[in-house]
């Protein structure tokens, strides 16, 4: 109902909708960052932008392929490698995107390379990736990780609002 966009996450501050998961980041690290996220060189946001825009897109186009019946998804899952390759010789020099200790770069990026390796995890395993394959692995194992991907029952209308944090 807040966003006309009808897409989550979807956060309201007030009168202020903010509607898109980039945005919400930058929206609560700037009321605090305890881990310093905000404090990335410039070419890691540059990076982010790189995989919201391109990657994101090759990344639609590869996971519903079908609804792009005049694009090859051979191609597009080819543009996705590029990307994905950039990561992976950045990850060759230090642990994180920006660095040696996580930032906003890999908090916006990491759930893009989740899912476009679950599209076919065959494919993805055998691209030889193997410095992305190491920090993904080493996200998906976080306690954080675990902690965020609580599962939940499905939401229906005559439940009571579920609040986070809890």
């Amino acid at each position: 109902e807040a966003s006309s966009k009808g897409t989550v996450p979807v956060l309201v501050d007030g009168h202020n909708v903010v509607d898109e998961s980039r945005d919400v980041m930058m929206w609560a690290l700037g009321r605090k960052d305890p881990e310093g996220w905000l404090d990335l060189p410039t070419d890691a946001a540059a990076l982010i932008d790189e995989c919201d825009g391109p990657f994101k897109e090759a990344l639609d186009h590869t996971k519903y392929a079908v609804r792009f019946p005049e694009l090859v998804e051979e191609e597009e899952r080819a543009k996705a490698l590029g990307f994905l390759r950039t990561l992976d010789n950045r990850l060759r020099e230090t642990s994180h995107l920006a660095g040696s200790r996580p930032t906003l770069a890999d908090a916006a990026i990491f759930p893009f390379v989740r899912l476009f390796a679950n599209t076919d995890r065959s494919w993805f395993d055998a691209q030889g990736l193997n410095a992305l394959h190491a920090w993904l692995d080493a996200f998906l194992a976080s306690p954080r990780f675990a902690q965020i991907m609580a599962k939940h029952p499905p939401w229906h209308d005559a439940q009571e609002p579920v609040i986070f944090p809890r």
